[in-house]
């Protein structure tokens, strides 16, 4: 099957210091109504720290294909392009990647109540979080 590439040359991409294989770049963050929008990219035959959902989230796979991973390293799960998938608050610590091309897949993240993401480390202890105070703060380096 022919695969395409998702056009994403207009793109502002930023990425955190200390956290390998991922770049994002923010869509809207509505406090309001607690949705923070992004978009990851996720590098090709990597993976990104593990972590834990902590807002209920819908995902479309844009280009690529989305590898999960459990926290033994085992494959999960693999989401090809055009995956849509609307996931709840919590579950199991899990890392994500890309196949063997760059991943990029469409976030959404509703009623933020706290962190949306708590990144763990290998006892699954959380090293840090992202919420809408920290959404926001790349959000304003982002358009800056």
């Amino acid at each position: 099957m022919q695969t395409f590439a998702f056009d994403d040359r207009n793109i502002a991409w930023q990425t955190v210091e200390g956290f390998e294989h991922a770049a994002f770049s923010i869509l809207h963050i509505d406090e309001t109504a607690w949705i923070v929008d992004l978009l990851f990219k996720f590098a090709a035959n990597e993976r990104i720290a593990l972590h834990r959902h902590g807002a209920a989230y819908c995902t479309l796979v844009l280009q690529g294909e989305l590898r999960l991973y459990r926290p033994d390293g085992s494959l999960k799960e693999i989401r090809p392009v055009g995956s849509y998938v609307a996931g709840q608050a919590g579950g199991e610590p899990h890392t994500e990647g890309g196949g063997d091309q760059d991943v990029i897949v469409y976030f959404t993240n509703r009623g933020i109540d706290g962190p949306v993401y708590e990144l763990l480390d290998a006892n699954h202890e959380i090293v840090a979080t992202f919420g809408i105070p920290e959404f926001k703060a790349l959000f304003a380096a982002q358009v800056a």
